[in-house]
């Protein structure tokens, strides 16, 4: 922390350098490992669609196969909380991503053999939303064993910046796949870079440290001890609150509403662009965060939150593509400045055994609000109107947000 003291005050240190976490080896094997995670994320958002209307013909089973993934994480995503508290994480992130790179290996297989079918399809599904269950608490909850505390901000903002940069190459090179040879390679090129991003996380060497948990496995009394955690932190239950609001009206506004909107005024592909300015403001956004945040950053991140009603408001009347790039650009910005401060303030602030678990009742709010928030904006448009809808969203958010940063634990959070 910087010095205020007088003349005699010795010198504060410099500043570390953005890019100091890469001069460690773990954090290199975690950063890379997730880069390629998400990487093959983007491929398969693009492929997956794709390769089960190819299969089935039906929308309703590309529904049931997509459901099948989302339902396993939801289910298991405490589990694997628990799991990455007991276990080496490193390790729990090597059997999630064999897991992940077999379950697509085989969804690649099938397409590509012509011998997929529902069933099949709904059981890989079903396996691969496992691992992405044990993959994202020890992920997210390894970063503060991979670098010394003072870095953990510049860490964290690294691997955001890798995430997002992976999760938009992976889009753009699932495309053209997709286009150019068909969903079922796209499929199986996200099966390697899985089985090459567990090959990072065996790579990955951390000082030996005493096991979380003593004695025989009580998942649920695991459960109860991570809620207790979870709760005994006013801030993390009022930011995560606040969450599930910002993720439902925001998945409403760009998975639902924004495409209809678009197809009815400026076209697809002015859509397509405007999302992929929101991807290059958190690219920008996790650049600006790993040179600089203010010290009260949880306060600072929860406010430029607000950014996201600007444009949900822009969609309505007549919208106008230029202002809605200005605006998804900025928003981009803002979020990511809100995601470093949280993974910052969490690690700091919970105890690195629990830390995993934390991380899935987070998460876990974030998966339920996500879907709800795209079942309800079409019904809620169809009741009042699609800029009415969008006007209340925008207001539920700022509502939302402003409740947030008017917490006392969440204005008197410092980073150390």
């Amino acid at each position: 922390m910087r010095s205020h003291g007088g003349p005699m005050t010795a010198p504060a240190e410099p500043r570390p350098d953005v890019l100091a976490p890469l001069r460690h080896g773990p954090f290199r094997a975690l950063a890379a490992g997730r880069t390629l995670m998400y990487f093959g994320n983007g491929l398969a958002t693009v492929a997956l669609g794709f390769a089960v209307l190819d299969a089935t013909g039906s929308l309703v089973h590309l529904g049931l196969v997509v459901g099948a993934r989302s339902l396993a994480n939801v289910v298991l995503l405490l589990f694997g909380g628990v799991l990455a508290d007991r276990l080496p994480r490193a390790l729990v992130l090597q059997g999630g991503c064999a897991l992940a790179a077999l379950s697509q290996g085989l969804v690649a297989a099938a397409v590509l053999l012509g011998a997929a079918n529902l069933p099949l399809l709904v059981v890989l599904s079903l396996v691969n939303g496992a691992a992405a269950a044990a993959n994202l608490p020890a992920s997210a909850a390894l970063t503060p064993q991979t670098v010394p505390r003072p870095l953990l901000r510049q860490a964290n903002a690294l691997v955001r910046v890798g995430v997002n940069i992976g999760m938009l190459t992976g889009m753009s090179i699932g495309t053209a796949i997709v286009g150019g040879i068909g969903p079922g390679w796209a499929i199986a090129v996200d099966a390697a870079l899985f089985a090459l991003a567990g090959v990072c996380f065996a790579l990955l060497r951390l000082p030996a440290a005493a096991p979380a948990a003593d004695g025989p496995a009580h998942p649920l009394r695991e459960l109860a001890e991570g809620w207790t955690e979870f709760v005994s932190r006013p801030w993390v239950w009022i930011v995560v609150l606040q969450f599930m609001v910002v993720n439902a009206t925001w998945s409403g506004t760009t998975a639902v509403l924004g495409p209809a909107i678009a197809d009815a005024t400026f076209g697809r592909v002015a859509w397509g662009l405007i999302l992929m300015a929101y991807s290059a403001g958190l690219i920008l956004g996790g650049l600006l965060a790993a040179r600089w945040q203010p010290r009260r950053a949880l306060l600072f991140g929860v406010v430029l939150v607000a950014v996201d009603a600007v444009p949900m408001l822009g969609l309505t009347g007549t919208p106008v593509p230029l202002f809605l790039f200005a605006a998804m650009f900025l928003t981009g910005v803002a979020v990511e400045q809100f995601t470093v401060a949280w993974e910052v303030s969490v690690q700091e602030n919970v105890p690195p055994q629990k830390l995993a678990r934390v991380y899935s009742y987070d998460a876990l709010g974030s998966f339920i609000a996500l879907p709800a928030g795209e079942i309800a904006a079409g019904p809620l448009a169809e009741a009042v109107g699609t800029d009415a809808a969008l006007e209340g969203m925008a207001a539920l958010l700022l509502v939302a947000t402003g409740a947030a940063a008017a917490s006392r634990s969440v204005r008197g959070l410092t980073r150390r």
